[in-house]
């Protein structure tokens, strides 16, 4: 077999389960790539394939860099990567394999460069890395340090706070136009949220720190400086997954690894692009081509998910956005009704109603979690909780509090954060506040004498404690040595020894303790599948684990369970069958979110992509009133009016239902008004009141 023959048949052994579309892109040769890839199409087959068709065709797999948002994206994506080569097999080709392939998130990849380089910019490889909490207490401390909020006047919270910091960091705006376009309220506080911010960054600094928006802008920095070129030379190609996700920073980061675009790939999807209040920007994929002059675009239009009447439903609603690649979504699959757009009088009749669905669903063969109801805002499901719970039906929601978030989690963490950098303040003011009798100020006070002893933890040998703590002082500060002098290979050992100290503390602190103690053997299991501590640190806080979240209703151990969750949770998901709740203006899109052209078209794309989560029937629904206070507490109520987003040219393309109690539903023809009626149907509507 010639060359040329042999090169065709690995070719076509890598690419022939795609089709034209998805074959063009994933065999493109290094010119800078965009990847225009809609709701459904195999975005992640496209990508995985295109990896693997740059190792099979001599790319060494070292020298890939594959930049997901998810780590599990990028484990899912390495894992299909080592399954397209073993293909090669059946042509006779080489054994290859993706495994030294970069892959992980924008974070996790910044950590490990700057671990590896960040003496280059004075970064010592020692640094912690603080979560969203330890970043919002740190930012507290700051705050109340200089009597920020002892001003006689409201000073912004720390969450606030660091959101504005953060936005000014990603966005690379500066703080005055953050608080005009973000902020408004906290415009007044400009020059004290100044002073704040540099207490901030001098902290971190000090305290060898860095917050998640320091790896970005660190690598960055890197990137930026002589020391630049070797973390270039390290990669020929550079993959993005989800890059209508990207920031400024992150858009840089990419153009400056390689700038002149050559062996850039990037995957994504402007009409999916929700995340604008993390600072994400639709503009960085819509200008892909400005940013690499030699780009060329493609686009991926086949859609394995829905069936033909969803899509024509979504294809109206995004087709009304105002800035975006021209798409026209389509499917092979055959069959499937319009979508359903259900009008409510009030919200407890549109709960009576979507329950009545999923029950309907279930009873047909549609297992509960293959059903999903998606909302704008976590507390629009509260009503319809109450009635699954009543009905019996159970749920999980999503988009509640994370499993690292939850407080005994993190004191576990503190104790191995403190081991690994003495230095961090955040982590040694949470395990002293642990022991009884030691408050705030002594917490501060010995803190501060192990930051001025350089982080030895001798300096703590003999020190007078508060009383209810003298017993516990030696065998902590033993502990803390022993962890700090310990091999970091050890990592389930280390964290074995600091659930043993902690537990007791646990039982007398926290209710449900026995749940808790579940979680912390949890991380014990985590931690080895970890190298080293440094690594299980990075990881856990980078992308922590997703289960043993904070679940709204248990699933009852016999049975499935329905799913309920915020828009932006279910991005990336799909379902049997969607049903879309609150579709009325001022919940789609958000009052909080109208305040400028921009913001509505961000709503417009995460109604999108709710309703392109459905496989197989789509349901959208919003009560006509709304009471000012919940059901049987009051009467005093107002009306509300469909999505801005369901237009006269987007209703056609649902069966739009009354629903009544008293008559179930009524299908309403559409001539462009809400309901089309006349006096005489009015009339006869009164009528019906009184008539036998």
């Amino acid at each position: 077999m010639s060359e040329t023959a042999h090169a065709n048949a690995i070719a076509e052994s890598l690419l022939r389960d795609l089709n034209d579309q998805q074959r063009a892109a994933a065999a493109y040769g290094t010119e800078p790539l965009l990847i225009v890839a809609g709701a459904g199409t195999g975005k992640t087959a496209t990508l995985a394939h295109r990896v693997a068709y740059l190792i099979a065709n001599g790319t060494p797999p070292g020298r890939i860099l594959l930049l997901t948002f998810t780590r599990r994206a990028a484990g899912e994506m390495l894992r299909r990567v080592d399954g397209i080569l073993r293909t090669l097999s059946d042509v006779g080709g080489p054994a290859l394999s993706g495994g030294q392939v970069w892959g992980g998130t924008f974070h996790s990849v910044a950590s490990r460069l700057l671990r590896l380089h960040g003496r280059d910019i004075g970064l010592e490889p020692d640094f912690t890395i603080l979560d969203r909490g330890d970043a919002e207490d740190l930012m507290h401390a700051c705050r109340t340090e200089l009597n920020l909020s002892q001003r006689g006047k409201r000073f912004p919270q720390k969450s606030t706070c660091l959101d504005i910091y953060s936005r000014c960091v990603n966005a690379r705006e500066s703080l005055e136009n953050v608080l005009g376009t973000a902020f408004p309220w906290c415009k007044d506080d400009a020059e004290d949220l100044k002073r704040l911010f540099s207490a901030y960054t001098d902290r971190k600094e000090l305290q060898r720190v860095l917050d998640y928006d320091d790896l970005l802008l660190f690598w960055h920095g890197l990137l930026a400086s002589a020391a630049g070129e070797r973390v270039r030379d390290r990669f020929d190609a550079v993959l993005v997954d989800e890059y209508q996700d990207t920031n400024a920073v992150q858009a840089e980061i990419v153009s400056m690894l390689r700038p002149d675009g050559t062996g850039v790939t990037a995957v994504g999807d402007d009409a999916q692009a929700i995340y604008g209040f993390r600072a994400a920007t639709v503009r960085n994929i819509l200008e892909f081509g400005t940013r690499f002059r030699d780009a060329q675009v493609l686009t991926l239009t086949r859609n394995y998910r829905s069936t033909a009447p969803i899509l024509s439903a979504t294809n109206h609603v995004i087709a009304e956005a105002a800035d975006r690649y021209d798409k026209d979504l389509w499917t092979a699959r055959e069959g499937g009704g319009r979508p359903t757009l259900a009008r409510c009088t009030d919200e407890q009749e549109q709960t009576r109603w979507i329950c009545e669905r999923i029950l309907d669903h279930r009873e047909q063969g549609t297992q509960l979690k293959a059903q999903a109801v998606l909302f704008r805002a976590a507390h629009h499901s509260a009503d319809l909780e109450l009635e699954l719970s009543r009905r019996n039906i159970p749920f999980v929601k999503y988009g509640g509090l994370k499993f690292i978030e939850m407080a005994h989690v993190k004191d576990l963490l503190a104790f191995l954060r403190l081991a690994e950098n003495p230095r961090d303040a955040t982590a040694a003011l949470r395990v002293l506040g642990l022991l009884p009798g030691i408050g705030p100020k002594t917490a501060a006070s010995l803190a501060e004498e192990l930051l001025a002893s350089g982080g030895d933890f001798e300096v703590w040998l003999g020190r007078a404690v508060p009383e209810p703590a003298a017993d516990l002082w030696p065998n902590l500060v033993a502990l803390l040595r022993n962890l700090s002098g310990a091999s970091a290979e050890n990592v389930p050992a280390q964290v074995h020894a600091v659930r043993a100290f902690y537990s007791p503390l646990l039982e007398r602190r926290y209710d449900n303790a026995p749940a808790r103690l579940r979680d912390l053997e949890h991380i014990e299991g985590l931690a080895s599948q970890q190298p080293d501590r440094t690594s299980f640190l990075a990881d856990i806080a980078l992308d922590p684990p997703s289960w043993a979240q904070d679940l709204a209703g248990p699933p009852l151990l016999d049975e499935d369970y329905l799913i309920l969750s915020t828009m932006h949770s279910a991005k990336g998901l799909e379902f049997d069958v969607v049903y879309v709740i609150h579709a009325a203006d001022g919940n789609i899109p958000s009052d909080m979110a109208t305040g400028s052209d921009e913001e509505i078209e961000e709503e417009r794309r995460l109604f999108y992509v709710a309703c392109t989560r459905a496989k197989q029937a789509l349901y959208v629904a919003y009560p006509l009133r709304y009471y000012a206070q919940p059901f049987g507490k009051g009467d005093r109520y107002g009306y509300a009016q469909r999505s801005r987003f369901l237009t006269d040219r987007v209703l056609p393309h649902f069966v739009d239902v009354q629903v009544a109690e008293s008559a179930g539903e009524t299908e309403v023809a559409h001539g462009g008004a809400d309901a089309v009626t006349d006096t005489a149907a009015i009339r006869s509507a009164v009528r019906d009141l009184w008539a036998s």
